[in-house]
């Protein structure tokens, strides 16, 4: 059974590795066989509460333009 909000936070931990003007995925902030373990419906909540968090906090994880598959592009800034 996956935690979604454990995953939260785990992205949000991993946000910290990214360098500056960095352009990610979520997706990418964990290895391929986390994320393929993952549950799609899992998936797409945490997609959601990631980007309300984003929204939220204001910190320095800006969301971007969206992929051509409508996944939510993230960039690191400098604040």
């Amino acid at each position: 059974m996956v935690d979604v909000n454990q995953l939260l936070d785990e992205a949000i931990k991993e946000t910290d590795n990214l360098q500056e003007n960095e352009i990610f995925l979520i997706r990418d902030l964990f290895k391929g066989y986390v994320w393929n373990r993952i549950p799609v419906k899992d998936r797409l909540l945490l997609g959601t509460l990631f980007l309300n968090q984003v929204n939220r906090t204001g910190g320095n994880i800006q969301a971007i333009e969206k992929t051509s598959s409508n996944q939510q592009r993230y960039e690191k800034i400098c604040k």
